[in-house]
């Protein structure tokens, strides 16, 4: 299972850089324009030069409305800006065949630029309450488009977790069908050291973060903390001992 941390700018990201023993992905998004919000492509790009050079940058291209167009152009922006995970959140999208469509855009734009880039469409364990595609959907849409990855995120921060919305059995289903076309599985969601055990069993492929390795566990208001990232490491060695950890592909 590889660790995506999320810093919210460059002196996160250097907080981040000191801690890169334990970490396996540096995830560039701007909290303040939703879970999934966009930064800027200077920002992507001062973090890209912030941190290791063996350690892969990832960019949100937003919570996403249903415009293919403007949503391939944003993952254009951020792969050029050095990013080579493209995280797309299908806020927008209320059926299948419009994830589809934004993610097939999005595909086409990011590998007509750089073939080895990891596409990941990001769907959100709480899809009810903003009424974008049921979670389970996001699988074959990931599959479908030709996208690298599917993942799982909450789309409102309001203290309730991944697990709240989408139990670990949900969970599971998701990562099956997931592996199922060959896809890599995503799963963040104000997730903790104590969800570790069941992401783990499920087969997840890599846990995004941000609260559990801020001070205070504010994903707002706290600091990303390089002894926190450890901690949080250390928690996951625990539960896979057997596994090396290693990158897939895109460095």
């Amino acid at each position: 299972m590889l660790l995506l941390i999320s810093p919210n700018g460059v002196e996160e990201a250097l907080e981040c850089a000191k801690a890169a023993e334990y970490l396996d992905i540096v995830d560039v998004k701007k909290p303040d324009e939703g879970s999934l919000g966009a930064n800027f492509p200077w920002v992507i790009r001062e973090i890209r030069d912030a941190v290791p050079a063996d350690k892969p940058v990832s960019a949100t291209v937003g919570d996403v409305p249903y415009k293919p167009g403007t949503v391939a152009q944003a993952a254009l922006g951020a792969v050029v800006s050095g990013a080579t995970y493209i995280k797309v959140g299908l806020y927008g999208c209320t059926t299948p065949d419009q994830g589809i469509e934004v993610m097939r855009a999005v595909v086409r734009a990011v590998k007509d630029h750089r073939p080895d880039a990891l596409v990941v469409a990001s769907g959100y364990a709480d899809a009810h309450r903003i009424g974008c595609v049921n979670p389970l959907a996001v699988p074959d849409i990931a599959a479908r488009s030709g996208a690298d990855a599917a993942m799982l995120d909450t789309a409102v921060k309001d203290g309730t977790r991944l697990f709240d919305h989408v139990p670990p059995d949900v969970c599971a289903e998701f990562v099956r069908l997931t592996h199922a076309s060959g896809r890599l599985a995503a799963l963040a969601g104000s997730v903790t050291r104590a969800d570790l055990g069941p992401l783990t069993r499920i087969g997840t492929d890599i846990v995004g973060v941000r609260g559990a390795v801020c001070e205070g566990g504010d994903r707002n208001t706290g600091r990303i903390q390089p002894h926190l990232v450890a901690a949080f490491r250390a928690e996951m060695d625990r539960h896979t001992p057997e596994h090396t950890v290693g990158v897939v592909s895109a460095h």
